[in-house]
């Protein structure tokens, strides 16, 4: 017998703000604890966006981690799948870089955007996609200063790519899912052409070693994704529409820019406000 599992019914994630969490360096009591504050570089742009590099400690405590924001509210970056690649390199796939690596222990590398510090010379520049910008690395007091009365929040992001799929006409069908561990078993169903691409009520899911079924609010619309067969848009029972898979990594910029379901939407990375 097949295992299978019936799925709640996915709904929005909360908007309300997230809680706050406490930074790498804590309250800076002991020696550590503000030795890595005094260590972490806080760059900015001048227009009120600041990006802060916090350095590896000597622990499996904590790796290397940016945060941005405006000075006042910071939310942490994203870290890279790969731990070959340091967390000033981070993902946004709103902006492509066509000279970066498509597989780089597994991670694309076009659409990752990156940080570049030098603690020596006291500079710090962002590259987003092919754009580059200098930024200006604060003083080690104001940068302490901006820190210590910071507020510190998980990042933003509320939903993460999980299905993309398109019928013989154009038609795309999305499905996204919770960003966070704990609520990937939510998810979304959008239909429409690129750009137009509207979301779905969604009254069931059932997930199983065969694959999903994405049940919405119109009658028996569903959304079948079978590893097995190809997915088909079943419509009542009755019509069946065959879909061809598009493959979510390979088209995150798609995804990201030309769909309409994230425009205008804040990623949490020093790419937002470029």
């Amino acid at each position: 017998m097949l295992f299978q599992r019936i799925l709640p019914v996915a709904v929005l994630l909360s908007t309300t703000p997230a809680a706050a969490v406490e930074p790498p360096w804590g309250k800076a009591e002991n020696l550590g604890q503000r030795m890595l504050l005094e260590a972490s570089a806080v760059c900015t742009d001048g227009k009120g966006h600041y990006v802060v590099s916090v350095p590896r400690e000597d622990t499996d405590e904590l790796d290397d981690q940016l945060y941005y924001g405006d000075g006042k509210s910071l939310v942490a970056v994203p870290r890279p799948r790969s731990r070959n690649l340091n967390a000033t390199t981070f993902q946004d796939p709103r902006f492509f870089n066509p000279n970066g690596t498509a597989d780089y222990d597994g991670v694309d590398l076009r659409v990752h955007s990156q940080l570049t510090v030098d603690m020596k010379e006291r500079t710090c520049s962002l590259r987003c996609g092919e754009r580059k910008v200098t930024l200006d690395m604060l003083p080690t007091a104001q940068s302490k200063e901006l820190l210590r009365k910071a507020t510190y929040a998980p990042n933003p992001q509320k939903f993460a790519p999980h299905a993309l799929l398109r019928d013989s006409a154009g038609t795309y069908y999305y499905v996204d899912k919770g960003f966070t561990p704990a609520e990937s078993r939510n998810f979304r169903v959008f239909i429409g052409p690129r750009g137009d691409l509207k979301p779905q009520k969604m009254t069931n899911v059932v997930a199983d070693s065969e694959g999903e079924i994405f049940t919405t609010k119109k009658g028996q619309l569903r959304l079948v994704i079978d590893r097995a067969q190809k997915p088909v848009w079943i419509e009542k029972a009755h019509k069946e529409v065959e879909l061809r898979n598009v493959p979510v990594e390979q088209n995150l910029p798609l995804i990201y820019n030309e769909l309409g379901v994230y425009t205008g939407i804040r990623l949490g990375t020093p790419c937002d406000d470029q």
